[in-house]
Order: C-alpha cells, then structure tokens, then sequence
C-alpha cells in the first residue's frame, strides 16, 4: 500500500473531523469546553465512550497480543464489567451531588486543598504517561507506514500529530469531543468489522468455519483457574479489572468528564451500563481479529513479526488483501488514536486550570478561556515530549505496559477517594507526599520479593496492594476530624 495513498485517507479524515470540530464547538463557553455544558444525551454520550475507551493502543496492541496472552483479556473485562457497576452507581450520584467539574474537587471538600492538588497532580502525571505511550505506538506504525518512505524524522511525526490534536480540541474541548468521537467510535468498529470479513474472505471461510477455527486455535484460551501464581489466573484478572476501571475510568478526568457531560444522574448511569454492554462485544471482535490474523499469516506462509503490536498493520497493509482493507485499518487507527489523544489532553487541560491553579475563582470568562489555551499548547508539547522519550526505553506490548504503569500511578488516587469514603477522620496533609510516593515504591518492592522468593508473580491486580499501602499511610496520618467532634 502506497504511503500516499495512506496520507490522502489521513487528510480526507481530518478534513471531515475539523468540520465536525468546528460545528460542535461554535459559541462553545468555558463550561462547554470543562463538561460540554451537562447536555450530552445518553445515547450520544455511550457512542463517545466506545471511542474513547478503546484507544489506537486497544485498536494494535489487544489483536497483537493474542500471541503470548491468547484470549485471557476477556478475564479483564469481566472486571471492566464490575468496575463499571461501581462507577454508575457509587461514584456518579457522588460526583453529581456535590455539583463539581474535576473530580479531585471531592478530595478538597472532603481532605483540604493540599489532598486536592496532591490527587490532581498523581492524574497528571499518570495520564501524561498513559496517554503518551498510546500515542507512541500508533506513532510508530505512521511511521514505518509513511513517514519512513519519505524520510521524515519520528520527532516530525510526533509533532504533526500532536499538533492536529491541539488543533482539533483547543476551542470546543467536551463539547467537540463528544460529537468528533461518535464519529470515531464509528469507524472504529466498522473498520473491525470489515476486516474480518475481507480476511475470512481471503481464507474461504464461512461465518460458522470461521467461528470453530477462532474456537479451536492455540489462541483461543480463555480462562486460566489452574495457577494462583500466574498473572492470567482468573480471579487476579477480573480483581485487577476492575481495580483499573475504577481508577482509570471512574476517578480519571479524562473519562468521566464524558460521563459528567450527561444531563441527569440517570443518563449517566445508563451510558455507563450500554458502555459496559459495548465494550464486552467490541473487545471480544479485537480478540476474534488477533486470532483471524495470526492464522492468516500462517495461511499466506508470512513470517510473524517480533512485537506482537506490528501484526495487525502487517498483514491489513503487505499481507496481500485488497486495498480497501489497508485503508479501512489507516481510518480506524487514526480514529481511535484522535478520540484518546484529544479527551486526554482535554483533561489535562480542565484538572491543570482548575485543580492546580484554580482559575475559575479568580479569573473572569475571557482571561480563563486565554489561559486554558496556554495551557492547552502546553500540554500538547509536554506529552509531544513524553512521546519522544518513550521511543528510547518501551520495549513490551504497549496493552500490557500502560496497565503495568497504572498500577503505579493510579493507586495512590484510588487509595485517597477509597479512604475519603469509608472514614470520617481527617489526615496530617503535610506529611501526604510521604505516602502518595512511598505506596508505589512499596508495591514494587512487594511484586518483586513475591517474584523472587515465592515465584508468585502479582499481575495487573498491583494496583490493588498499591491503593492498600495508600490507604494504611492516610491511616497512620489520620487525625479525628474536628467538625463532627
């Protein structure tokens, strides 16, 4: 496939996005660009969400690695589910209650401004990681794609890209976001969906012989009960599952500023239950294409590539489909790399102006509307710069490595929301950065003596222990909270 066969799909894409993003966001205020001003219908707001959940990472990474993980995914999803559960109806009626725009506005109301801004700050840097690394990998397939052919260094690559979400997002930010993403959303699943059917096609399989060869495949395995020790067994997967919707979805910014962009509590509720319903089909498609691809590449005698995450590009672009299918793969990974870049960098924009520098007490409309555009290009340069690094040290499947890094970022936000709900006492708010930096140092070294010395190897359940040893260190700087004396 031509690069600039590529590279005109890209720009026929982005044309149709801006126009999206400038219609969406005209006479867009500052609370339409914080929370789409609280009148996203339901409906609108679950098609966002299936965009925005599975990102250009979900879209290369979860087909990749059925490989080595075969379909032992669906065990997270299990815990999606559940996570899911106690977003809508734990922390949605919470949040609506209290009215608040950032979530870790909770923790000030409930800890004082210090937790506040210790919260935001353990978001930021958690998603400026995640977010980055996301981007990294569908960075390196535009590259190998098209930007290798003419000789345009990854740090352009980067910047272009970067640069398009910045564009894109800085004048309307949820309110564009909600409609640029159901467009996403879109193409994303379509783009699933017709490539399985051209590679079924290729391979002369029917709906029913392609279903008992995904079913009878090496790949295909789903539950693992037989070994506590492992990182697939069951009950770790689905555990850590919902630890990490929990953390990443229900206290996360990025997420829930969709979510809180619905009218009512009960809107919400019901676009986080479809979500739920959604994501469980559409993830158990990407699982069905891995499967689809690795037989495939076996079938047309193609040599596997080393990173799981290169399969999908290898076989939908050189694996000898029509063209249609490389084009298809092109619009669903830019698709779902601009849906999770651009609300990722909305929300960093919306926690860094409201919750480090509070801006929306002392500043009029106008000044915070030019401020949270500084801060906007700042933010699209910082993780521009995140990205570049990531080039020199990530080495593992990019699914794997953001739920092995959110174990270590997000625990000490879900350890201060868990606690700030089942205990009435205050904490020592000066010696916080003791714990919030001291739980993730002492999860490492709890994976590592478990590894070493028992061979019991701690999966994407960490996030767990990491929120426990948050929540033991408010508890030793817990004090009696004095206004219910």
């Amino acid at each position: 496939m031509s690069p600039y066969i590529i590279l005109l799909t890209l720009a026929l894409y982005l044309l149709l996005l801006f126009a999206l993003s400038y219609f969406s966001s005209r006479k867009a205020d500052n609370a339409g660009f914080f929370i789409g001003n609280r009148r996203t219908s339901w409906y609108m707001a679950t098609l966002a969400m299936i965009g925005a959940a599975m990102s250009g990472v979900t879209f290369i990474s979860v087909p990749g690695s059925v490989a080595t993980d075969g379909f032992s995914y669906m065990q997270m999803v299990i815990g999606f589910t559940i996570g899911q559960m106690i977003v809508a109806f734990v922390l949605i009626p919470l949040f609506y209650k209290l009215g608040i725009v950032s979530l870790y506005e909770y923790l000030d109301s409930r800890f004082g401004v210090m937790t506040h801004r210790a919260g935001a700050w353990c978001f930021l840097v958690a998603k400026v990681i995640g977010a980055s690394l996301k981007l990294y990998v569908v960075c390196l397939v535009m590259q190998l794609l098209v930007f290798d052919h003419i000789n345009l260094h990854f740090i352009w690559n980067v910047t272009l890209t970067m640069l398009v979400v910045y564009l894109y997002t800085c004048r309307g930010g949820v309110r564009s976001l909600i409609i640029t993403d159901t467009l996403q959303s879109l193409c994303l699943v379509a783009s699933v969906a017709i490539v399985i059917w051209f590679i079924c096609k290729q391979m002369g399989l029917t709906f029913e012989s392609s279903y008992e060869l995904i079913s009878t495949s090496q790949y295909s395995q789903i539950w693992h009960f037989d070994d506590p020790s492992s990182k697939y067994y069951f009950w770790k997967m689905v555990a850590g599952g919902a630890l990490c919707l929990v953390a990443m979805t229900g206290l996360d910014q990025d997420m829930m500023q969709r979510n809180m962009s619905c009218r009512s509590v009960r809107d919400s509720q019901i676009n986080i239950v479809l979500t739920a319903l959604c994501q469980i089909v559409v993830i158990a498609m990407f699982l069905a294409l891995g499967a689809l691809l690795y037989e495939y590449i076996e079938f047309r005698g193609l040599t596997i590539p080393q990173r799981g995450d290169d399969a999908f590009a290898l076989v939908a672009v050189n694996g000898g489909l029509p063209l249609v299918v490389g084009i298809v793969f092109v619009v669903g990974l830019i698709s779902s790399t601009y849906s999770a870049a651009g609300s990722a960098l909305t929300s960093l924009t919306t926690s860094f102006t409201i919750d480090i520098l509070d801006a929306q007490h002392k500043l009029c409309d106008k000044a915070l509307k030019r401020l949270r555009g500084v801060i906007h290009l700042s933010m699209a340069a910082v993780m521009a710069i995140v990205i570049i690094l990531f080039e020199y040290f990530a080495s593992q499947s990019a699914i794997n490595l953001i739920f092995k890094l959110a174990g270590y970022t997000y625990g000490p936000i879900l350890g201060m929301f868990v606690y700030g709900m089942i205990s009435k006492r205050k904490i020592k708010e000066k010696l916080l950065p003791i714990v919030i930096l001291a739980s993730p140092a002492l999860s490492y070294l709890l994976q590592w003596c478990m590894a070493a010395k028992y061979d019991y190897h701690i999966g994407f359940e960490l996030l767990g222990y990491n929120a426990l040893f948050t929540i033991f260190g408010l508890i030793l700087i817990s004090k009696p909270n004095e206004d219910n004396a």
